[in-house]
């Protein structure tokens, strides 16, 4: 294995890629690069192997769309956290969690007056989350998880011959409704089945 795929396997499994634990609070990488991409990660700070630290729970990235493209940076950046919210919802509807940009003006565009419906609609759409979210500046420089996502997107995800529609259409909506009601922490695991455990055989909600 070469170093280009080794750094790939390690940024993709365990230690750095972690299982979301719904008790504890979340932390939203989020950046948007002007005329190319929108890029997101998705951390959590837990005890992992007796020590505290912080890790990966997933990375989402996608290109900008023509008319996307001709946003100013706050603009886009605006855009950035309304999509991540959206992908990620099932993780974080209900949760605490912290959003890090290195937009300065985000958190004040988000709070005036909406000038056109696309700011009012990002207003709507992000109103679920205002009590438990905290949007939180990290300079641009150290921002560099989420700026690699948004400066190299993908979007051919769908392409990979292990993708599977029916099972990633299933997965994040049956087992994070069965983690929500049975308080169930994805630290846990079903050895053989490699699909979360919840103690009982209850399929509401599928």
């Amino acid at each position: 294995m070469d170093a280009y795929e080794r750094i790939k396997h390690e940024l993709t499994n365990a230690p750095v890629l972690i299982l979301p634990d719904f008790e504890l609070p979340f932390k939203l990488y989020i950046d948007a690069a002007c005329s190319q991409g929108l890029g997101a990660a998705l951390h959590q700070r837990q005890i992992v192997y007796g020590e505290p630290r912080e890790g990966v729970i997933c990375y989402i990235s996608r290109q900008l769309k023509y008319p996307e493209a001709r946003y100013g940076a706050t603009h886009t950046e605006c855009l950035c956290l309304v999509w991540a919210l959206e992908k990620l919802h099932y993780y974080l509807e209900g949760a605490v969690f912290e959003v890090y940009t290195d937009c300065t003006d985000l958190k004040s565009l988000l709070n005036m007056k909406a000038t056109n419906r696309h700011m009012l609609r990002w207003q709507i759409a992000i109103q679920e989350y205002r009590g438990n979210m905290t949007i939180i500046y990290k300079e641009g420089k150290i921002h560099t998880n989420a700026d690699c996502l948004s400066r190299w997107p993908l979007d051919n995800f769908k392409s990979n011959p292990a993708y599977d529609p029916q099972v990633a259409a299933k997965i994040p909506i049956h087992f994070m409704e069965i983690a929500r009601r049975k308080n169930f922490r994805f630290s846990e695991w079903a050895p053989e089945s490699g699909i979360p455990d919840s103690g009982d055989t209850d399929s509401e909600g599928t």
